[in-house]
């Protein structure tokens, strides 16, 4: 199998089916991508999947997605697998496993597998390749890794047997190899057979970066490729990487693996530019860069880059808060900068044709709505005009940015920024609008994004008609002015973070504190840090396992009763338990006064005027960019 480039996307969890599936693959087939592999999917029935690969049903549906994709060049390619221990109950009552050890985040004791079980799902594997072989694709990953069937065999943290499967890394490679033969038995070389193994598994007494480079030298003669993925469901952050990893964070232990095999190798783990992935490729690392959100984010990104485009490639800013956060909650895969993706079947990725009529469009504010909605409405070819009231465009997204270890996220306002120059579109700094402005600049349509401010009167949702006790003592401060937007704080130890809603912002204050070196005690309302991002696990594991390695301390499902000079007191509600935490420094995170005034004053019969972002109270990067691109879209 020859693939066009080596710019390659590896399997990851859509949840998508039918038309839906196909249309998003072949948005990145158009785009460029040379290869792309389906995800994860069941090969017996113990293990279903949306796809039905555990019997000759799924064919025809290969048949027409590998067409499609064909047509574009891009070569297609299955993930097989099986969940083993990581089987949710409600999906199979069975779930089985090299040994009975769960898995962390799946209730249920899992059955050690007997012969018989191991042949079956041996057999499942290879029917599964024939299934993809006779519906076109062009080959099969066999996934070796992520914490699943075939690497609970192989890892000694979860393979206690004491057969022939267990014990010795040639016997916990058994049930691997078997699966390998079998399937080139099947299918000899009709299709491509490549693996997905671990460079680091992240269990205590698990497989390390040496491990995994000798599993895949013994099993090289019988794959075509090797590609390579970190973690397991112990550090499930480490399946993904988000912005608080560095960029290529899984390359160290990759390049263990990739220098001694000779077969081509597949890389990932936070590669989000072309240019970090030729820098892979020419250092010898690995042969494919895999760049899936990369391309979540901008299915587009190759072909851009081919016509000397490559500022004009929407950025990931790799929070995992619409991916892999909206999947697991909601179940349905989503990306905070672009509203198209996995509903590429209704939405196109850029704006539609240009408006039957051109129309005067004033938007106000320019944080990440006003900066989307200003940059859509003139793609549609309205004249735009944008005002923000302070000196720099970015909203609170620019104030994110400031924080320890989340600078990617400034990307996207950045990004946004330079596309509204580029398309022409007038920008006013440092202005106030109010009636007077918009009866001045006379628009048809007012797109207001003008965001939400800190509030400073002690308000807590415990108590929403009581103010904090001592909320206005002069050591009290906002996370703006822990930033220096609006204030400024003479950070004293030792202090409290107060957490009322749950996300990323009282995280990012603490990471600020303790880098100013002082002991940080988060006070949350929720029971857990972070409790309101979507999937937790994923989004904000790897801030807290950072957070704990420091002075700081979490008390959870607290509110705050006081707060005193040098303390704050601290309680259940409803409960009558009062508890003190020293404190010389206080920042409160609580809900933000969504900045309506302008709404309040427009006159009635005036232009037509819409709401985006968080002025509407949503308090939400992705929704902000979404409902934003959804109305210019419209106007």
């Amino acid at each position: 199998m020859t693939i066009p480039n080596r710019i390659v996307r590896s399997a990851h969890g859509t949840l998508l089916q039918g038309e839906r599936l196909i249309a998003y693959h072949e948005a990145r087939a158009a785009g460029g991508v040379g290869m792309s592999t389906l995800e994860a999917t069941g090969v017996h029935a113990s293990a279903p999947s949306p796809l039905p690969l555990h019997t000759d049903d799924v064919i025809p549906f290969y048949r027409e997605i590998s067409s499609r994709m064909a047509a574009h060049g891009m070569k297609l390619m299955q993930q097989i697998y099986h969940p083993g221990a990581a089987t949710r109950p409600k999906k199979s009552g069975l779930q089985w496993s090299a040994s009975p050890i769960p898995n962390p985040m799946v209730s249920g004791v899992p059955f050690e597998m007997t012969r018989a079980q191991i042949d079956e799902v041996v057999e499942a594997f290879a029917l599964a390749a024939r299934r993809c072989r006779d519906g076109g694709l062009d080959g099969v990953d066999v996934h070796a890794s992520s914490g699943y069937l075939i690497e609970q065999f192989l890892s000694p943290a979860t393979n206690l047997r004491d057969d022939e499967y267990g014990g010795s890394l040639e016997n916990r490679m058994r049930f691997l190899v078997e699966i390998l033969e079998s399937i080139r038995a099947e299918v000899g070389t009709d299709i491509a057979v490549g693996i997905r193994l671990p460079n680091e598994e992240y269990i205590p007494g698990g497989l390390t970066p040496e491990d995994n480079a000798e599993i895949a030298t013994l099993i090289e003669p019988l794959v075509d490729y090797v590609s390579l993925h970190m973690g397991s469901y112990w550090r499930f952050h480490k399946l993904l990487a988000t912005m608080d990893d560095p960029l290529g964070v899984e390359l160290p232990a990759s390049e263990v693996v990739t220098r001694a095999v000779t077969k081509p190798t597949m890389v990932v783990g936070r590669i989000m530019t072309l240019d970090h992935a030729s820098h892979i490729v020419g250092a010898g690392t690995a042969e494919m860069v895999s760049m899936v959100r990369a391309l979540i984010a901008d299915p587009e990104l190759v072909n851009k880059a081919r016509r000397g485009e490559e500022d004009r490639i929407r950025p990931c800013i790799g929070s995992s808060m619409g991916c892999v956060g909206q999947l697991m909650t909601s179940g349905r895969l989503s990306c905070v900068v672009n509203v198209a993706a996995a509903t590429e079947t209704a939405v196109p990725f850029e704006p539609p044709a240009a408006a039957g009529e051109r129309r005067k469009v004033l938007v106000v504010g320019g944080g990440p709505a006003g900066l989307e909605a200003a940059r859509t409405a003139a793609m549609r070819g309205h004249a735009v005009e944008l005002h923000e009231a302070t000196r720099q465009l970015g909203g609170q997204v620019a104030i994110a940015a400031t924080a320890p270890h989340r600078a990617d996220i400034g990307a996207i306002t950045e990004w946004l920024s330079d596309e509204v120059e580029r398309l022409g579109v007038t920008v006013r700094l440092s202005s106030m609008v109010d009636p007077d402005v918009v009866a001045e600049v006379d628009p048809d349509v007012v797109i207001v994004a003008t965001g939400s401010s800190p509030r400073r009167d002690g308000f807590q949702l415990a108590t929403p008609v009581a103010p904090i006790p001592g909320h206005d003592l002069p050591h009290v401060h906002t996370s703006w002015d822990v930033f220096g937007f609006g204030g400024r704080v003479d950070v004293t130890g030792p202090a409290v973070v107060f957490d009322d809603t749950g996300t990323f912002e009282a995280v990012s204050v603490a990471d600020a504190l303790l880098e100013a070196g002082v002991e940080v005690t988060m006070i949350g309302r929720y029971d857990a840090i972070g409790a309101n991002l979507p999937y937790p696990p994923a989004t904000v594991e790897a801030a807290k396992e950072r957070l704990m390695s420091g002075a700081f301390d979490f008390i959870g499902g607290h509110y705050l009763q006081g707060i005193t000079e040098d303390e704050v007191l601290i309680g259940v509600p409803f409960t009558e338990r009062l508890r003190t935490v020293p404190a010389r420094t206080v920042v409160l995170v609580t809900y933000n006064h969504p900045n309506r005034d302008l709404v309040d004053y427009l006159p009635d019969g005036g232009p037509e005027v819409h709401l985006v972002g968080d002025v509407n109270g949503s308090n939400n990067l992705l929704t902000a960019i979404h409902q934003a691109a959804h109305v210019a879209r419209a106007v």
